[in-house]
């Protein structure tokens, strides 16, 4: 006859699962997102006081703007470095207030400035998830906004951007702020149309419009930006014809485009084939794939009704075909990073993936370590191997993103992302609807 064990019974804990780490790990970074957003703020501070930057590129437009009414725009440079004014003279012309505020003012103004479209950034971003991206509502919520801004703060593009006193952060804030906040039709396209007149990157934005079927805003944003050249040629007649003639396709005018700063697909083939490639057939050919890739992931994120989706694939789409992009441009890597964690479909590893690269290339600064490397050479000395391999690493991480959102999956309509433009801009939406019409294959 058997006998029961008289001693206590020692059971074997359950195994912790990494996803439960992880899940305990977020919880407590949300429930203390507010005093994170400080720290990083506070940190943020610091750096400022010990190493402050020189923000040159707010220089050109502080000094360069008032040139727009003497017809010597495209004759400033900015000393010593040489630097010219490479915006249209619209552009100028809306720097022009700044150039009557003193100097040190304008430095803290522009740069409080730009901290606050990065949050608009992150918001408008989340508010352009389907619903279906698990939050339970639309956008990333308070405490999630709160933890995006902390940790962006301290990548590459965004670092740059606040350091040169860049427009990139303002523009890109004007175009989410339209697409994901605006109310009506010309309100968007409006948005679109300024920000295109400032700086001809976002006017790609229209592609945007004309895929998610938003043709009234389409239809203004192309008034509105032609209004602006309208403006800018009563202002300075001279400058526009000096600029729209000749010096709007000079890209070598900005900068060497084979640099390794410029992480645009004709910097990165150049720096490969050990000579900037122009728009022959090594550009041609990687354009064309390129182009084949982000056109379908545009279409597969436009069916799914998923309007963030679609703005990264158009954006990245952008800055790679385009002959320069500074490392500074890319801080669109802000909203491709919230769709890949919170994108709706299929392909959560290429998501992952995706992610990480963004994470690995931004937040450890790849592009200013191979800047360094690229400065130390000798004049004419050959480029090392890692500035031509290593130095692909944005165009890399865009093209991870546009497989992640090809690879997402499609879902019913193809009126479905005009649908949802629409109901954004009129109001909520009920989101057991939502999730009907814009998910039928689940995340």
């Amino acid at each position: 006859m058997a006998t029961r064990p008289t001693g206590p019974i020692h059971r074997s804990a359950p195994a912790v699962k990494p996803s439960d780490v992880l899940a305990a790990v977020r919880r407590r970074a949300l429930d203390h997102a507010r005093w994170l957003l400080l720290l990083s703020l506070a940190a943020h501070a610091v750096v400022l006081a010990v190493a402050p930057p020189d923000p040159f590129d707010l220089r050109v437009y502080w000094e360069a703007s008032p040139q727009v009414l003497s017809g010597r725009l495209y004759d400033f440079r900015l000393a010593p470095s040489g630097l010219p004014f490479t915006y249209p003279p619209f552009a100028a012309v809306v720097f022009l207030p700044l150039s009557y505020v003193p100097w040190p003012v304008a430095v803290v103004g522009w740069h409080l400035l730009s901290l606050g479209a990065l949050t608009v950034i992150v918001v408008c971003a989340g508010r352009l998830l389907p619903e279906t991206a698990g939050m339970g509502h639309r956008g990333l919520g308070r405490d999630r906004v709160m933890l995006w801004v902390a940790g962006c703060l301290w990548l590459e593009p965004v670092r740059h951007t606040l350091d040169l006193g860049q427009v990139n952060l303002v523009l890109t804030a004007l175009v989410l702020w339209g697409l994901a906040a605006a109310k009506e039709a010309g309100a968007v396209g409006a948005a679109v149309g300024v920000a295109a007149g400032v700086k001809l990157t976002p006017a790609v934005s229209g592609v945007h419009l004309l895929l998610t079927r938003q043709w009234k805003a389409a239809v203004a944003a192309c008034v509105v930006f032609v209004g602006t050249l309208a403006l800018g040629w009563s202002v300075a007649p001279r400058e526009s014809v000096r600029y729209w003639r000749s010096l709007v396709v000079e890209p070598e005018r900005v900068g060497p485009v084979v640099s390794v700063r410029n992480q645009s697909l004709r910097g990165a083939v150049g720096r490969a084939l050990g000579h900037d490639v122009g728009f022959e057939a090594p550009w041609l050919l990687a354009a064309l794939v390129v182009a084949a890739l982000a056109g379908y992931a545009a279409w597969v994120a436009a069916r799914r009704a998923d309007l963030l989706g679609a703005l990264v694939a158009v954006q990245l789409t952008g800055l790679l075909l385009v002959p320069i992009s500074w490392s500074h441009h890319w801080v669109w890597c802000v909203p491709a990073m919230i769709w890949l964690l919170y994108g709706p479909g299929r392909g959560r590893t290429q998501r992952l993936a995706a992610f990480a690269a963004w994470a690995i290339a931004t937040a450890g600064r790849v592009v200013p370590q191979l800047n360094h490397v690229e400065a130390a050479l000798p004049a004419g000395a050959p480029a090392p191997t890692q500035l031509a391999v290593v130095g692909w690493v944005y165009a890399v991480c865009a093209l991870l993103t546009l497989v992640a959102i090809a690879t997402a999956g499609t879902g019913t309509g193809g009126t479905g992302a005009a649908a949802t433009a629409e109901e954004r801009r009129s109001g909520p939406v009920d989101g057991r609807a939502a999730s009907a019409a814009l998910d039928t294959e689940g995340p």
